[in-house]
């Protein structure tokens, strides 16, 4: 097979104010025409600035300082050569990036999809004009063909009303349609070599697996090449053909799909497949981060006051029929909702959260997860429902309970966020971060809050050394760490974690929860943990619940939910999770063609009907399943 791209000895410095940063060291690998290859690594490997670089993108700070980037490009050369040979490949790195050349190329041949669709695309156009633009560019047509070519690529990506998605803005569209808008604007021009640097990372998984078989369809369709860059190795087994593994700007280990799944040799790919989660982990077996967290509990973080006998079997936390309703003040030009008004988020939901134990809400964006924590916490009121809370013998309805009522409450409630670049000030040292709680509180003077902070940085494996630093100093590891310290500074009962490993490398979220799970057996933790990933939530949760359109669909046990899903939703969710093994893929079948999330179209006895909305039905184990029938009917 001949290759199209051919990355020969690339190295790329970045000039800052304190030196020379040697970001990629001598990065070789080739991508063969038509062919996947996955350039696998952490963050900070050198994986994005390799793309960057293939495209001419770099920034103003950074340099190509050695080695070549071949290409093969057969949109201009009918010549087939021989890899080994220079004779009609272009070095795009001795090209300048705004040359007439590698323009010609960037957009053209080579494309490229972002990680984060939403800062990707420009707020000010419509998705249609910015798809436009690209071919506009590179090919001699009017507008008029241009739009027309522009919709038969929505078409293609999977927009279900591609007319209409032209004249849409980026805001009107959800995560995973943004994405497909990125994607049809890499593909408008039919590129021979398509570069996906993380396209799947800010999605949930079923999108996520909607996405992937995407890229698969198209690249079959238009004989495309793939690189795709990524850290997840769910993904790589469900994609590629050849893996390129980096680290700190070398390739350490490289081969096809077969030999570094099956005979991995480098201990730094060893230790990352490792430190994935799966559904066969046994009880007792924990994640194997590269690089361990060693934390301990000082005496303030352990004391905390005894819990009446009379609470042990009583929830820390119970939610009864809590429904929410948002008013929209205008129906949006492209998501129609019929002559509603009104969008319902949260609809009847019940739970319950046992003293000392983990409860993982599992769901899609836009299933009501993140406004059912909101209004647990009290940042948000409920239409209808109450938020039962044990302060230690008293219950409490929290709903109930007016702005100064709610103050000596909200320390027994903390939140964990999903962004750990976002939910830290960047204009706060460590320290004041840390220290904000107890003085908004006015709990302790200056010597107990120095104390309980440098405390709090030993508990979460951090040098109190640090406390003098600001947020951006640290990496999204270390931030996320900080952000768990900064909730647990109340010495709270109840810690809500809303995604809180989403947005990280694979071995860097095996550190954060086995430090939770490490910290909830020390503390005394009640987790309400909100994921969309069911394998996370299944390495930390002792119960689960499945939420859609906003409604709980199925609640059982982890080892039961796992054994024998029965609501379609669950199962569609099961199985978009990539496993790490090329010996089991996705299988798409499941995913209903991206209707899995839709209540109209589940079978019977689950989906709405005559007979009305469907109930939870009890099937014994605490199993239980929102459907019509009896639990004889619907049990596997």
């Amino acid at each position: 097979m001949t290759d199209l791209l051919i990355v020969r000895d690339l190295n790329v410095d970045f000039h800052t104010q304190a030196g020379v940063v040697n970001a990629v060291n001598g990065i070789s690998f080739r991508v063969p025409v038509g062919g996947t290859v996955a350039l696998v690594g952490e963050s900070g490997s050198g994986k994005s600035v390799t793309a960057q670089a293939i495209m001419g993108i770099l920034p103003r700070t950074a340099e190509i300082t050695g080695g070549d980037i071949l290409f093969h490009d057969p949109k201009r050369t009918r010549v087939v050569v021989p890899p080994e040979r220079r004779r009609g490949f272009t070095d795009l790195a001795s090209l300048a990036p705004d040359s007439r050349e590698f323009r010609a190329v960037r957009g053209d041949s080579i494309s490229i999809i972002f990680q984060e669709p939403m800062t990707s695309l420009s707020p000010l156009h419509t998705i249609g004009d910015q798809i436009r633009e690209a071919l506009l560019l590179h090919r001699p047509i009017g507008r008029a063909e241009g739009r027309k070519k522009t919709v038969e690529m929505l078409e293609l990506v999977g927009f279900p009303h591609p007319h209409r998605a032209f004249d849409a803005y980026t805001f009107e569209l959800s995560g995973g349609l943004r994405q497909r808008a990125m994607i049809a604007m890499a593909l408008i021009c039919r590129p021979s070599l398509l570069i996906a640097d993380e396209p799947s990372t800010a999605l949930d998984v079923t999108i996520q697996a909607q996405i992937l078989k995407l890229i698969k369809d198209l690249q079959a369709e238009l004989n495309m090449a793939v690189l795709i860059i990524t850290h997840d190795l769910g993904v790589v087994a469900n994609i590629a053909e050849e893996v390129v593994v980096a680290y700190n700007g070398s390739v350490v280990e490289s081969g096809t799909l077969d030999d570094l799944f099956f005979r991995p040799l480098h201990p730094y790919l060893k230790a990352l497949l490792r430190a994935v989660p799966h559904f066969d982990m046994k009880n007792g077996e924990r994640l194997v981060p590269i690089r361990e967290i060693e934390h301990q509990a000082g005496h303030l973080l352990s004391a905390k006051d005894p819990w009446p006998e009379s609470t042990a079997d009583r929830p820390l936390l119970e939610v009864r029929g809590i429904s929410k309703t948002f008013k929209m003040r205008r129906e949006s030009g492209f998501l129609k909702v019929g002559k509603s008004t009104s969008i319902k988020a949260v609809d009847d939901v019940s739970l319950k959260v046992p003293r000392g134990k983990c409860l993982g809400l599992v769901g899609e964006s836009g299933c009501g997860k993140t406004t059912l924590s909101k209004i647990i916490l009290r940042a948000m009121n409920p239409d209808t429902g109450e938020v039962l809370f044990d302060n230690h013998g008293e219950v409490v309805d929290l709903t109930r309970l007016d702005a100064s009522a709610m103050i000596p409450l909200r320390r027994k409630i903390q939140y964990v966020f999903q962004d750990p670049f976002g939910s830290l000030n960047p204009r706060m040292t460590v320290f004041e971060i840390l220290s904000e709680p107890l003085v908004i509180h006015g709990i302790g003077d200056d010597a107990y809050r120095r104390e309980m902070v440098t405390e709090l940085m030993r508990l979460v494996g951090l040098d109190p050394r640090f406390l003098n630093r600001y947020p951006h100093s640290f990496s999204g590891g270390q931030r996320q760490r900080i952000g768990i310290a900064r909730a647990l500074a109340l010495k709270p009962d109840l810690l809500i974690c809303d995604e809180p490993v989403s947005a990280l490398d694979v071995s860097v979220q095996a550190q954060i929860l086995n430090l939770l799970k490490d910290l909830q057996s020390e503390l005394g933790l009640t987790y309400l943990f909100i994921s969309h990933n069911l394998a996370v939530v299944d390495y930390v949760a002792d119960d689960i619940a499945v939420m859609c359109a906003g409604r709980v669909v199925e609640v059982a046990p982890r080892e039961v939910l796992f054994a024998n899903p029965v609501h379609p939703y669950t199962k569609a969710l099961l199985s978009a999770v990539p496993y790490p093994d090329p010996k089991r893929c996705l299988d798409f079948t499941a995913l209903m063609e991206g209707r899995a999330s839709d209540p109209d179209a589940w079978p019977q006895p689950f989906c709405a009907n005559a007979m009305g909305a469907p109930t939870l039905q009890d099937l014994g184990s605490g199993h239980m399943v929102r459907a019509h029938a009896t639990p004889q009917l619907v049990e596997n």
